[in-house]
């Protein structure tokens, strides 16, 4: 736009509201372009020593008349200006390019001109100054005009110094320095750095934002403890918004690293210990030196199981912790296994208590051995979890597997017949499990069966199912056949009278059919209403198609294999708990698209479960001689079948009638957990034999209610006064039940607002303890008044816990607390 094109729609917009515009032009730099203006309806009057004719026309001879007063030259001081009624009564315009814009922009606040000037550079684009206009607000100061300016040239609508930091930071961060470079080149850094010395207390000979940034993690190490007047506390809260606000979490913990380096801050913290650092989160160097000590402390026992909870619980609002969950996993699960094995005692005094103390206490602890090897296997820095990982192995091997194995051992060698008055025979699953649910023909079941879901699996299974909104699940186990091992365990589950070996072994025969393979399944099945399908098959069919199958049959059996493939291989076997955690997600899935299907009444079991240790096994784990008989049809790493074996101290032997098989083949078991050394197979996982680990087998029953049954858990705040009287404000939130599966951790931040402006900063806290304990379910926001509190005090301030709007980055008030602002003149020394 020319500039004579500016004036003339200046102009027009002053006769929008006006009859009569007063020019001034003192250099007289329009006067060859006043007639060519062509305002419509305005008629132009050049003041030339005819002060009276102008203002006889402008009141007498035409009284509604729109005019143009344009006086070229200096003016008249006081009542030397004729004109000045009029003038005073109108207003004057200007036409130089300060002006201009100043009217342009609408602001009329002392300084403004001043801005305008020293900054013209930045007015001379009208695209960049449409941007700042929509900004503006009428009574904005040379101040906010400044800082608006800035915003404009970062990008972006906020003009506040936490906003205009924030996006300086992210560049930085990012290695660029383009828009900083766009404040330099306007003249407004050094606006910018005044700013920050004023409302942040960082000053600099060479202020930059590099230094500013170091400057910052410097000051948040000492704890923002500063003699400055007013102190800190504006960059502590601002601080702490920048790492917590997910727009520069990751440009901080980029700078954060930086710092780091450039402080040597590893090196700062070498001789602390965990506990020192345990409300500490400022650098990832914390987080790795906690590991560490802890890792090393848990290995040594020097450190409490409820201890080891408490720091890890306290770590989980570290804004590390994504890169570190596995490793603080692994360290709990070994803190627990450590505790728990150093006071289990394995007296077993008969079969049926070995059974029933399995399934009810000691399988945890083969939950915890497969947590910690799949979190530390699976971490992204196992490096100091290594002295703690050959601990957990040498008392899981030797104390559990080991003695456990042998313990049992005496039982399994004291047992005539392979059954149990607490736990029903696997062969007996299909007439106790499916056939009371579709006796009478209303209704139908879905039963999965998944290759070697051990029952410690199944139990997290169940915790998992059980945390889904309107699902519950029923853990319980049966006696699996022996051997354990896939076709007789699959052959088992189906519905029959009788089971037993070919000739050869495999396959095993049900009522004289073969079982092995979907297609021989699906015959036997064919006598109950039934089908077999593989559970990749029902993953990929459509919710129709699925619903389709459904109602096609009264039983639908679903065969699942993760773990078995994985473990089974030598290549691979080591991956096993990897396939366990894929299993436990796989089968989730399989469980939400069988009940979108309708299915209401839901199985899981198993065939048969595993042993497995992560390192290689010790030669006195492997039987030094193999079995011998008249014929040795079937030699498994757990099992053998044949005829005319013979008894060898190291087997236990099995008539078939004893192990409830309708055949001549003869079963050996290598006693405890001893395995036959073969060649070419794995050595990790094995099942076949009859270690509790293989036998007791998992029977989850799930059902899916009609009633939304989850939520999560309940926060109350605890106000100990009325009155803040300081800077700072300690409130006492109290976690009302313990975090279960049906009731879930709270997320929630803490703010201080007086109507809707926050005076305070925002600490986030979890809510998830699941302690019965009362005292373990206390948590404090710890909240820091920013200067602006300063302006509300005698004012009625409402504490606001918030929770996150499901599904949105917004949020709403959970619950909240009344306070009166009192502080005195003393308070301002209190920080």
């Amino acid at each position: 736009m020319s500039e004579t094109s500016a004036v003339k729609e200046h102009l027009a917009r002053r006769f929008n509201t006006q009859r009569v515009v007063f020019w001034h032009d003192p250099d007289s730099e329009y006067t060859g372009d006043l007639d060519t203006l062509g305002l419509d309806g305005v008629e132009t009057m050049r003041v030339e020593n005819n002060e009276y004719a102008v203002k006889n026309r402008i009141l007498r001879v035409a009284p509604k008349s729109k005019f143009l007063v344009y006086r070229a030259g200096s003016v008249p001081t006081g009542v030397a200006n004729w004109l000045l009624d009029l003038e005073l009564a109108s207003g004057v315009f200007t036409a130089d390019r300060t002006s201009l814009v100043q009217q342009d922009l609408g602001l009329t606040a002392d300084g403004i001109d001043e801005v305008v000037r020293v900054h013209e550079k930045f007015f001379r684009a009208a695209k960049r100054v449409q941007s700042l206009k929509v900004l503006l607000e009428p009574d904005d100061d040379a101040d906010k005009l400044r800082a608006k300016m800035l915003a404009v040239l970062l990008g972006q609508r906020e003009h506040s110094l936490l906003e205009l930091t924030r996006t300086l930071l992210i560049e930085n961060a990012a290695g660029g320095d383009a828009k900083y470079r766009a404040l330099v080149d306007y003249g407004l850094d050094e606006f910018h750095w005044k700013g920050a010395a004023a409302i942040y207390g960082y000053t600099s000979p060479s202020p930059s934002v590099h230094d500013f940034a170091l400057w910052v993690f410097r000051q948040a190490i000492d704890g923002f403890k500063s003699d400055r007047p007013g102190g800190l506390r504006n960059i502590q809260l601002d601080f702490a918004s920048l790492r917590n606000d997910r727009r520069s979490t990751d440009a901080l913990t980029a700078l954060a690293r930086r710092a780091a380096s450039d402080l040597d801050y590893a090196g700062r913290i070498e001789d602390a210990t965990f506990r020192d650092l345990a409300g500490n989160d400022l650098f990832e160097e914390v987080e790795r030196k906690i590991i560490s000590d802890l890792a090393r402390a848990v290995a040594e026992r020097t450190v409490t199981a409820r201890d080891v909870s408490d720091v890890i619980r306290s770590r989980q609002s570290s804004i590390w912790i994504d890169g570190y969950r596995k490793l603080y996993a692994a360290i709990g699960s070994a803190s627990e296994l450590l505790s728990e094995l150093t006071t289990l005692k394995f007296t077993v005094s008969s079969f049926d208590e070995g059974l029933d103390r399995y399934r009810r206490e000691w399988f945890r602890v083969d939950q915890l051995y497969r947590q910690f090897v799949f979190a530390a296997r699976t971490a992204e820095h196992s490096g100091p979890l290594e002295t703690l990982r050959a601990e957990v192995e040498k008392f899981y091997a030797n104390k559990f597997l080991y003695e456990l194995g042998n313990a049992w051992q005496q039982q399994v060698d004291a047992t005539d017949r392979w059954r149990s008055s607490v736990l029903r025979p696997q062969t007996a699953f299909y007439t106790e499990h499916v056939a009371p649910i579709i006796r009478d023909g209303r209704k139908k079941a879905v039963v999965i069966i998944s290759d070697a879901l051990r029952y410690e699996v199944a139990e997290e299974l169940g915790t998992r199912i059980r945390q889904e909104d309107r699902f519950d699940a029923t853990l319980d186990a049966v006696l699996g056949v022996l051997p354990s091992y896939t076709q007789l365990g699959m052959a088992a589950l189906l519905p029959h009278k009788t089971i037993g070996h070919s000739k050869g072994g495999d396959p095993v025969l049900v009522d004289g059919q073969r079982s092995d393979g979907t297609a021989n399944r699906n015959k036997v099945l064919g006598a109950v209403d039934g089908k077999a399908i593989q559970a990749e098959d029902v993953l990929a069919l459509s919710r129709d198609e699925l619903r389709e199958l459904y109602a096609q049959y009264q039983v639908l059996y679903v065969y699942h294999d993760r773990i078995d493939a994985t473990g089974d291989k030598a290549r691979t076997e080591r991956q096993v708990f990897e396939a366990a955690d894929d299993a436990l997600r796989e089968l989730v899935d399989l469980v939400k698209r069988l009940t979108n299907a309708n299915a209401t009444n839901i199985l899981v079991t198993a065939d048969h479960g595993f042993l497995f240790q992560d390192t290689a096994l010790a030669d006195s784990f492997y039987l030094s001689r193999l079995p011998q008989g008249d014929d040795v049809t079937v030699t498994n790493r757990r099992y053998v079948l044949g005829r005319g074996l013979k008894d060898d101290s190291a087997f236990r032997t099995f008539a078939p009638k004893q192990v409830g098989l309708d055949s001549d083949l003869q079963v050996q078991i290598p006693k405890s957990i001893h395995r036959l050394r073969l060649p070419g197979a794995g050595s990790r996982f094995v099942h076949g034999g009859a270690a509790l680990q293989e036998i007791v087998v998992p029977v989850l029953t799930i059902n899916k209610k009609r009633k939304s049954d989850t939520r999560l858990v309940n926060v109350e705040v605890l106000p100990e006064s009325d009155k803040i009287t300081t800077g700072q404000l300690v409130v006492k939130l109290f976690q009302s039940e313990p975090v279960s599966e049906k009731v879930q951790p709270r997320l929630v931040r803490a703010g201080l607002y007086v109507g809707e402006t926050l005076i305070s900063n925002e600490p986030e806290l979890t809510f998830g303890q699941e302690s019965t304990d009362k005292r373990d379910r206390y948590q404090s926001a710890h909240m820091l008044l920013s200067q602006d509190a300063n302006e509300f005090n005698n004012r009625a301030v409402e504490f606001r816990l918030e929770e996150r709007i499901p599904n949105t980055n917004q949020w709403r008030v959970y619950a909240k607390a009344m306070y009166t602002l009192k502080r005195s003149f003393a308070s301002d020394f209190d920080f």
